[in-house]
């Protein structure tokens, strides 16, 4: 069993970096020891560029797996230079690097240059003979011992072969440790489940917070200021971030689980079989957030693809921070900020009121506002309104406007009641709700968000026939 992210504190864990020429299975691996499709596969050299983190479980002892970019000699003011020098950061942090070859195509120069470098960084070394199917495979493995970095575990991480003895042997080359073992989680039955979702009960946790927006808005070097280290890759290349990286970061309420995903564009401008990936990692980490960050290019305003994302994060009942970046370069700032907010207010309603931050991520000015709103967000997403209020409320909604007369008869809207948080859930009980108009709906949804203070959330409003025994036709 494995999960993104610890109960342990994340610092306390044993480090093990996967590290290799790229196209060699680093990423299949890691999908292996995680224990499911975590990082980008595909046959096309390069896929990862970013670090990917992720936890394991060996022999009860929780790891922290990292996943890095392949390493390729190149000038450090390139991609692939900046690619290399982060995962070389990567191995000097780690605890155990396991440095992986392809058994099918043999040693490379490549491999041994790297393999020189690893000797001289002084870090525990475990060799990967990858790819190793059969017979043949494990035969080419052998070759791997001229690179002085001991005998290599040939494995297959695509058909799974050997992956249990590379299980047993980086449990065998940890530090020792004084953390408990892993309890594995007790299974619970579907209703137990069920009953938990409808009581609204969040599993402790960190807060689960995505970065999202069109490619090239500044969502990693975003990411950067958050935590103060050159973490993802950045430049002036749009799409560099190709797959969803989570990485932790503390504010002074506690942990936040931090996502950043590739940039998302129009279907049509997709064409790519890596980048369609890239965008369903990028809406797979949305649907699993709590709050999003929607970040914005300010010098750019607001274009389609941007309220095509405010949609999606709005139908998947999540939370929103609008994100106004590169802040520094707008010249007229009142007018373009209320611009901005007017555009996605009026393309948006469910988004009146939506918190916005205006900074910059290459400079740092602004950015201590972003994670206080997004903690203030998250508060109104989980707010819950005493019974008490909202019926006192609603009686004098309907008393204020009656619902209208639907073929000459009037609509009895009997009482209301808050069915979950996480987005705020209300049900109308009545006669014939199905029949209450849209805009009479609007009108009930503006006066919950206005009176009970629950700007810029997702607000759902679902319409029940009465079940209320003391109800009188």
């Amino acid at each position: 069993m494995s999960s993104s992210f610890p109960s342990a504190p994340v610092d306390a864990l044993p480090v093990v970096v996967i590290a290799g020429r790229p196209n060699v299975g680093k990423s299949t691996i890691f999908n292996r020891l995680v224990g499911r499709r975590q990082a980008l596969v595909a046959d096309t050299p390069g896929v990862t560029r970013d670090r990917k983190e992720g936890q394991a479980t060996v022999r009860g002892r929780a790891i922290r797996i990292i996943d890095t970019a392949g390493l390729e000699e190149a000038a450090p003011d390139t991609l692939y230079g900046r690619m290399r020098a982060s995962s070389e950061s990567a191995v000097a942090d780690a605890d155990l690097v396991l440095f992986c070859i392809d058994a099918r195509s043999g040693l490379t120069p490549a491999d041994e240059h790297f393999a020189n470098w690893l000797r001289r960084q002084g870090r525990p070394v475990l060799l990967i003979a990858n790819k190793a199917e059969g017979r043949q495979g494990a035969a080419a493995a052998m070759e791997a011992f001229s690179l002085g970095l001991g005998a290599p575990l040939a494995i297959s991480a695509e058909h799974g072969e050997g992956v249990a003895d590379l299980m047993s042997e980086i449990a065998d080359r940890l530090p020792p440790t004084d953390l408990p073992p892993v309890q594995k989680p007790t299974r619970r039955s579907r209703r137990e489940q069920a009953e938990g979702e409808e009581e609204d009960v969040r599993p402790p946790g960190p807060l689960r917070l995505a970065i999202v927006g069109r490619p090239n808005a500044g969502k990693s070097t975003l990411l950067n200021r958050l935590l103060g280290e050159e973490r993802m890759i950045t430049g002036p290349e749009p799409g560099l971030t190709r797959d969803s990286i989570a990485v932790m970061l503390h504010d002074d309420q506690g942990p936040i689980q931090l996502v950043d995903t590739a940039g998302l564009r129009r279907k049509a401008r997709i064409d790519e079989t890596l980048e369609k990936m890239s965008v369903s990692a990028s809406i797979e980490a949305l649907k699993m957030a709590e709050v999003v960050i929607l970040v914005l290019d300010a010098t750019l305003g607001v274009h389609e693809q941007d309220l095509q994302i405010a949609r999606l994060i709005e139908r998947e009942g999540r939370c929103c921070v609008l994100a106004l970046n590169k802040w520094d370069a707008v010249e007229d700032r009142a007018a373009t900020r209320q611009a901005i907010k007017d555009r996605i207010e009026t393309s948006l309603a469910q988004m009146r009121g939506i918190p916005v931050v205006a900074f910059s991520a290459m400079t740092g000015a602004g950015i201590n506002k972003l994670l206080p709103t997004v903690r203030r967000a998250y508060d109104i997403w989980n707010r819950r309104v005493p019974t008490g209020a909202l019926n006192r409320w609603f009686e004098m909604m309907v008393e204020r406007h009656p619902p209208p007369l639907v073929d000459g008869r009037r609509l009895k809207l009997r009482y209301i009641t808050q069915a979950k948080a996480r987005p705020p859930t209300f049900i109308v009980f009545g006669t014939r709700t199905d029949q209450l108009p849209e805009d009479y709906q609007r009108y009930l949804v503006n006066g919950l968000r206005e009176t009970f203070d629950l700007p810029g959330t997702p607000i759902r409003l679902l319409l029940r026939a009465s079940s209320n025994p003391y109800a009188k036709g």
